[in-house]
């Protein structure tokens, strides 16, 4: 397989640039494959497709406010993107820069805090922040949300609620888990109410996910490293669940990519640590029965995860009729349901 064969033609102005003015307000887009079945629904009919007894699977990462900007000692300015936190004050970080640092330049930010670069691993950069207080704290105060780079615009103050979930509750994140963007308290409590119980996974998702595939044929490629824990309570709870006949349903790709990674010859089991899987066409599937997604980029990774599930011609042909249709695509765009086959 080529990435080209995960190719589709989106019109720009489909890209959904802002949220909508209620969390649960958008589209989805039902696949039932089993039954063969195609909808264009709403999300807030979610529960119609749901039953007492099944188990949502959340990702309650946290989004950092991961965008800073400063200056080199020459002047020239620079944009820094935390990829990931590795110490108290210590990450590893995107650089948007004319000139490429080196080891021992530094940064100046706006509040005169100064960043040295440690040295640099492949296109990250690898920063230490002169700050007393812990980077997390002095994200909070100089941070931006880090908008996918497909948003053309600077976050505003809506953004550090809306490009969050609100579930979230393990900071790290530098992208949302976006398929939970979709949730908000009024339908939390309406699944509860069906007894629809809820389980969690903290996964926290890198830059590297907006990355293009460099390598032409899929198989060459190599995944950016993630940091995940899939505790013991989530694994009983989904045991419990498949045993009384429920069914486990993915809240994103993040949360696909997790459990799949904590499983081991078909079996689940605890996982924390770091994961490179790379889910794509072939991939056998043991830890969900279906999964809530938005629509991915052309020629993704995430785009071949979903394809694994449901199939490459019938999430093409699925896309297709999502642009025709004029769905919202993207991190604040609108919602998949998929029943795989």
């Amino acid at each position: 397989m080529k990435k080209t064969d995960f190719d589709f033609t989106l019109p720009p102005e489909l890209i959904a640039q802002t949220p909508l003015a209620e969390r649960s307000a958008s589209r989805l887009l039902l696949l039932d494959m089993p039954a063969h079945k195609r909808e264009d629904r709403l999300f807030a009919e979610l529960p119609q497709f749901l039953r007492a007894g099944d188990l949502l699977v959340f990702n309650d990462t946290r989004v950092l406010p991961a965008r800073l900007y400063g200056r080199k000692d020459t002047g020239g300015a620079v944009e820094i993107l935390i990829e990931r936190v590795t110490g108290p004050h210590e990450a590893m970080v995107q650089l948007g820069v004319s000139k490429k640092p080196k080891p021992g330049a530094r940064i100046e930010l706006a509040d005169g805090t100064h960043a040295v670069v440690l040295g640099r691993d492949d296109e990250f950069f690898r920063l230490r922040f002169e700050s007393p207080e812990p980077l997390e704290k002095l994200l909070s105060r100089l941070g931006e949300m880090p908008l996918p780079p497909y948003i053309d615009r600077h976050a505003d103050a809506s953004d550090m609620e809306r490009y969050q979930t609100v579930f979230a509750r393990e900071p790290g994140a530098v992208a949302a888990p976006t398929a939970g963007l979709h949730f908000d308290q009024p339908m939390l409590d309406r699944l509860r109410a069906m007894d629809v119980d809820f389980g969690y996974v903290t996964l926290h998702v890198g830059a590297g996910t907006f990355q293009p595939m460099r390598a032409e044929q899929v198989s060459d490629h190599v995944m950016h490293r993630e940091w995940l824990n899939v505790g013991a309570e989530l694994v009983e709870k989904i045991q419990r669940t498949r045993a009384a006949g429920g069914r486990v349903v993915a809240v994103g790709t993040t949360v696909v990519r997790a459990l799949e990674s904590a499983t081991c010859e078909g079996v689940l089991r605890p996982f924390a640590g770091e994961t490179q899987i790379f889910i794509f066409p072939g991939y056998r599937f043991s830890s969900i029965d279906a999964l809530i997604t938005n629509f991915h980029l052309p020629q993704s990774t995430l785009l071949m995860l979903v394809s694994a599930l449901a199939g490459r011609e019938e999430i093409l042909d699925a896309y297709q009729h999502a642009v025709e249709q004029r769905y919202r695509f993207f991190s604040y765009g609108d919602a998949m349901l998929i029943w795989p086959g």
